[in-house]
């Protein structure tokens, strides 16, 4: 988004024509002034005028320019999470479709040769077919996870139930997906957005909360979507600005929500769990769709 920008501004009509209006009028202010000069005339109120004429051309092109640089880190950010989104679902192209093939190829190989093994080697060669089923189910539950597939054809509820029941499956937290409305109708990035919000949640609890139960909430209201994701693990202290508190997890959340215009909030304390909130707008294209989904 940044580079079409950027080549917006270098080749829009009126932005050359600012240019050049400006470059002929600073020429030409040069030129008049000189020829006074050389001539010992005084300067009439004519070039006076040009070389004002000159300088507001001048002030437009540097405020014009101020503000393309005041809205180049915010689309800088987007523009980096839309790479991070495209190489995530390149990598799980390359897990699934090359790896995932060589590793069931293997399978097959140790298959064929547990037939034609000796009983004494069968073991061994057991142990190595489970080792590969073990390592294909991971590169599979990697490659879901890069690039959740099912958003597209299933939705933001079912794509998030699915991936609470395979990452939380052989832990012991209970869990459970608070959903009493239609998802359909939400617009890509925001689906997007809600769930990868939830799946750093959900590493971060298995990595740090040691909790033993997470409630998921997802509901429309009308000002946009809200998303609330509730643990009884230790907590931490949350600082009041998220972005300076040297958490990746949640600065990561918080540039999703700043891009989408939207908020999000964190309360945690010590021994007390976490409770995250988010709400994304509506944006006004998708509106009208959203509220046309919103009955059951």
């Amino acid at each position: 988004m940044l580079q079409r920008l950027m080549t917006f501004t270098r080749w829009s009509p009126g932005a050359a024509l600012l240019r050049w209006l400006t470059a002929g009028l600073c020429l030409g202010s040069i030129t008049a002034n000189l020829y006074l000069y050389l001539h010992s005339i005084p300067m009439p109120g004519s070039v006076l005028a040009l070389q004002a004429l000159a300088m507001l051309c001048i002030a437009w092109q540097m405020l014009l320019s101020a503000r393309s640089i005041a809205l180049r880190p915010q689309e800088l950010a987007d523009r980096m999470l839309k790479v991070q989104e495209s190489e995530r679902q390149h990598l799980s192209r390359e897990l699934h479709d090359d790896i995932g093939q060589l590793l069931t190829a293997a399978k097959l190989q140790a298959d064929w040769l547990y037939r034609r093994l000796p009983a004494d080697l069968q073991e061994h060669c057991t142990t190595l077919r489970k080792t590969l089923d073990d390592t294909l189910a991971n590169v599979r539950d990697v490659s879901a996870i890069l690039n959740p597939r099912q958003l597209t054809s299933l939705g933001l509820e079912a794509s998030l139930r699915a991936h609470l029941l395979r990452t939380l499956e052989n832990t012991d937290v209970l869990w459970s997906l608070d959903c009493r409305q239609r998802m359909d109708g939400i617009p890509q990035e925001t689906a997007i957005a809600a769930f990868r919000i939830t799946q750093e949640a959900v590493t971060n609890i298995l990595r740090h909360a040691r909790a033993s139960n997470l409630i998921v909430c997802i509901q429309r209201l009308p000002e946009g979507l809200s998303l609330s994701i509730t643990d009884d693990g230790q907590g931490f202290l949350a600082t009041e600005n998220l972005g300076d508190g040297g958490q990746r997890g949640l600065t990561g959340m918080l540039e999703r929500m700043n891009l989408l215009g939207g908020s999000l909030s964190v309360d945690s304390q010590p021994g007390h769990g976490t409770k995250i909130q988010a709400l994304f707008p509506w944006a006004p294209r998708a509106l009208e769709r959203a509220n046309a989904s919103k009955t059951p």
